[in-house]
């Protein structure tokens, strides 16, 4: 039997490598699970060659803000994620994650963001992890745990702070998820769940994942008119639990205070210069969360993307639903929920100067469980690549790439992931630079985009065409390992 050096060798591409360096030509060849060799392998054999000449040859790229958490199980074959070349996901965000907890009859709010919950219980997040190892999607998945989640499984009264006790409980829950391999703990003390937590809890949760060398992402408490006084809570928080920072989704919300990223990232500059700090943002105008009818202010545009009372309502605008029925948007709201929408208030200039900016990555926030779900969930990478880095020049192939590859992997500590090199992973997102851009909208958001043409998952086939290809090949990923 004929002997091959590599498995699988992609001929003739360019090499973007995700750490922000310049792009070179160089052949990739894969064993196992590994890149073996970068470099000019013209006389080297392989079980199988694929000329991938003319497209450039990348990190598979990492998701940072997902809530993937069922959909990962439910929908293994992820293809709103592997579809825009997305090899890693990760989940638990805002609060959220779908362990360790228990919702025996209806989801309340904003859990329902993950899907249902309630089908899957997993009383240890090693639970969770197992589960995702044995639905082995087409993606790999990194974990937060949720601090709502805690919450909601510990604290009896959630309009109040947890108590000493209380707290010994989420620390051992923390504690087991760690050494269960999650990557750090997540908050959102925007939403009701968390809300009456003070920085004396948080801090007191956090410590347990500094212990285990984790990081800690968070949805801050007002992204609106107290932006400054939130970040400066996220701050303190992770400073005392001695703890990298992530601010997830980072945005200056509603038409007051459009130009404030300026302040922010100001803010968020001088802060990383004593304590490390990162975020993480998605290349729209518009968020998506939870139908909250104190946000239909009549100053920005609602677009329903679902409610249990009126689904016949998901795809179109508050303000039309409102003058069809001859009420206020608030009114209309209140009677929508609960729900879920797309707020149009984030300014173009705010969000390109946040996605610009050297802290930030790329993290879609998709919510795969809308029936007319945000067109992030299939469209934010291409997005990134076609129209902010091609057409519009906001920054060069390279950086954007290393932020949604190299820089995302060094925050969250995913060892041997995000770049093109010798013994890291072999997930790799194969792409054409000219042609590559998100076709979903609000409109029609289930779309595939362009552009891309080959995904490889661990060594593995995953994406080929327009189509998933292979094996489902992703599995959990575990703090520490690679």
């Amino acid at each position: 039997m004929e002997s091959h050096a590599y498995d699988l060798i992609l001929r003739g591409g360019t090499v973007i490598d995700g750490t922000g360096a310049a792009r070179y030509a160089a052949d990739v060849g894969i064993r196992g699970e590994r890149i073996a060799a970068v470099g000019d392998l013209a006389g080297e054999r392989a079980a199988s060659t694929v000329d991938v000449a003319g497209k450039i040859v990348a990190p598979g790229f990492i998701d940072t803000h997902t809530h993937d958490d069922c959909a990962c199980l439910t929908a293994p074959d992820m293809i709103p994620k592997i579809s825009q070349g997305v090899t890693t996901v990760v989940v638990g965000n805002c609060g959220l994650s779908v362990a360790p907890i228990r919702f025996p009859q209806s989801v309340p709010e904003p859990f329902n963001l993950l899907g249902q919950p309630k089908d899957f219980v997993f009383d240890r997040f090693a639970d969770y992890a197992d589960a995702v190892d044995a639905a082995q999607p087409r993606v790999n998945v990194a974990a937060l745990v949720g601090h709502s989640t805690l919450r909601a499984a510990c604290v009896r009264d959630l309009s109040r702070k947890a108590n000493a006790v209380e707290l010994t409980t989420m620390r051992a829950y923390v504690a087991e998820a760690m050494a269960a391999g999650a990557h750090g703990l997540s908050s959102g003390v925007f939403y009701p769940p968390a809300a009456a937590a003070d920085i004396e809890e948080l801090v007191a949760v956090a410590r347990e994942v500094s212990a285990a060398g984790g990081v800690y992402a968070t949805h801050i408490r007002d992204e609106y008119d107290g932006v400054i006084e939130a970040l400066r809570e996220a701050f303190a928080t992770a400073a005392q639990a001695a703890l990298p920072l992530v601010v997830s989704h980072h945005k200056c919300a509603g038409v007051h205070n459009w130009g404030r990223s300026v302040q922010t990232l100001a803010l968020l500059e001088e802060t990383a210069r004593r304590q490390p700090v990162g975020l993480d943002c998605y290349p729209y105008t518009a968020g998506s969360s939870v139908l909250e009818p104190d946000l239909a202010d009549g100053e920005i545009d609602i677009l329903i993307n679902s409610s249990k009372p009126h689904p016949e309502c998901a795809g179109r605008y508050l303000r039309e639903i409102s003058e069809s029925w001859g009420v206020s948007q608030r009114e209309a709201a209140e009677r929508l929920v609960p729900g879920s929408a797309c707020y149009f208030q984030i300014h173009e200039d705010d969000m390109r100067r946040i996605l610009q900016h050297p802290l930030s990555m790329v993290g879609s926030d998709g919510l795969p469980n809308d029936p007319n779900p945000h067109p992030r969930l299939w469209g934010t990478f291409p997005r990134v690549l076609g129209k902010y880095a091609r057409e519009q020049g906001l920054f060069t192939l390279e950086t954007a790439v290393h932020k949604m590859t190299g820089l995302s992997a060094a925050r969250f500590g995913l060892t041997g992931r995000g770049r093109v090199a010798v013994d890291h992973a072999a997930d790799l997102t194969i792409f054409d630079a000219d042609t590559i851009l998100d076709r979903a909208t609000f409109e029609q958001p289930r779309q595939t985009a362009a552009g891309i043409e080959h995904v490889y998952v661990n060594g593995r086939l995953a994406w080929r065409g327009g189509e998933p290809a292979g094996t489902r090949s992703g599995r959990f990923l575990r703090r520490g390992l690679a």
